[in-house]
Parts: structure tokens; C-alpha cells; sequence
């Protein structure tokens, strides 16, 4: 914790074991608070405020690191202080997070499990601050064909029609799917919406002779799969 009558103080004036940057060298990363590390990641602060300063009041406009990182470029640029430079930095350096710690299936791989749908989508969704329903189009041999992104906003029935799902399966001749979308409340417990629209999209896929394999709802840290709970 940085002391009280060093706050408004430059960085470069305080001890070199108390600055960002050398406290990271000297000890490691993980000895930095979030506000510690966005001010290595963004070393100039304002007028009147250090980096460390602008990075508590970064954390509490969004709410969390983990918030920030995923921000659209549109939403950084409102906040005080980052110009183009910076939100561009944030925005890549959230990226590479979310491709670091996220297996994404190749085109053709197998996806058996839901703890696999989730290794391959979790990381990219959890972070989205709005609802995104996918499509994960899969072969005979449940190898995947395609991730497609059917719509955006809250989950309804209007935004989520059995047309726009079965367009591209159709298109790339896809004997099965598995249906895939976030909770932004970071809850992956299903809705009734959620349920109501997996069961419509069942039956149609059931009269297409497509087989809908799961719905893998993702959350915080964690995921609802609507197989494994035994939900179909």
C-alpha cells in the first residue's frame, strides 16, 4: 500500500523498491496490485495525478481489470486520460490475455466435451459486456467447421430465430451444432428464455435431421452446459 502523503507525489520521486516498475523487477508481478500494474503498463498519470492514481480511478470507472481489459476501444476513449495511444495499448493488451489463456479449436478439431467449448470460447466471451449468442457448426465426426456469431444484444426469441441459426448450417452443410453465449452478469445459470430457446432450436434441428448437441452458457469463470446438467 502505497502511503497516504505520497499519492499526489511523482513516482519518480518515491523509493526505488516502492515505484511500479522497479517493484516489479525486483519482485516479481504478482507482488503488484491492479493499480500497480496499469501504472507500468500506462507510466504517465495527469495533471495532479501519478499513474497509480489514474489507474485506481481507471478500476473504478469499469469496475475491475478484468472489465477494463475487455472495454470496446469506444468506451476507453471516454475515460480521462487515454488518447488513441493508450486505449489502443489496453485493447491489445487484453487481447493477448484472452488468446493466452484461451485453447481455440482449429477449424477441424474435435470438440467432445463442453469443458472444450469453453476452453475454446470462454475467455473471449466472459469478457464481452454484452450478450453474444454463437454457433459452434460441427461435422459428422463433431470437428468443428465454423464459430458464428448469430447475434448481439439481450437473448430473446426475435434475436435468436431458428433462421439465422440454420442458415449457416445449411451453408456449410453441418450435421450437428452446439449453441454457445454469454451471461455478462458473470451468473451462467440459464434463464427461462435461455431454456425456451434451446428447446425451439431442438425441435427444428430435430426436423432438419441437425443435431443440437449442447447449449454452454458462460459466465464468470465458469460455464452451465445444458448437457451436462442434464437440461435437454
Amino acid at each position: 500500500m502505497v502511503p497516504s502523503e505520497k499519492r499526489s507525489r511523482s513516482i519518480k520521486s518515491w523509493p526505488a523498491d516502492e515505484r511500479p516498475r522497479e517493484k516489479l523487477l525486483a519482485r516479481g508481478s504478482e507482488h503488484l496490485s491492479d493499480a500497480e500494474l496499469l501504472a507500468v503498463l500506462l507510466p504517465t498519470g495527469g495533471r495532479n495525478v501519478n499513474a497509480i492514481e489514474r489507474g485506481r480511478a481507471l478500476l473504478t470507472r469499469f469496475g475491475s481489470l478484468r472489465a477494463l481489459l475487455g472495454a470496446s476501444p469506444r468506451s476507453l476513449a471516454a475515460a480521462p486520460g487515454l488518447g488513441p495511444a493508450r486505449v489502443a495499448l489496453v485493447c491489445a493488451v487484453g487481447e493477448i490475455a484472452r488468446r493466452a489463456v484461451e485453447r481455440r479449436v482449429a477449424p477441424h478439431a474435435p470438440l467432445r466435451t463442453s469443458a472444450e467449448v469453453y476452453r475454446h470460447c470462454g475467455a473471449r466471451m466472459a469478457a464481452l459486456r454484452k450478450e453474444q449468442f454463437h454457433v459452434l457448426l460441427l461435422d459428422g465426426k463433431n470437428r468443428l467447421i465454423k464459430d458464428v456469431r448469430i447475434s448481439e444484444g439481450s437473448l430473446t426469441a426475435s434475436l435468436v430465430h431458428p433462421r439465422e441459426v440454420f442458415v449457416p448450417v445449411i451453408e456449410e452443410s453441418a450435421a450437428a451444432i452446439i449453441l454457445v453465449h454469454n451471461h455478462p452478469s458473470g451468473d451462467p445459470t440459464p434463464s427461462a428464455e435461455d431454456i425456451a430457446i434451446t428447446e425451439r432450436l431442438r425441435k427444428v434441428g430435430d426436423l432438419m435431421g441437425v443435431s443440437v448437441l449442447d447449449h454452454v452458457v458462460i459466465g464468470e469463470g465458469r460455464y452451465v452446459s445444458f448437457a451436462d446438467e442434464g437440461i435437454f
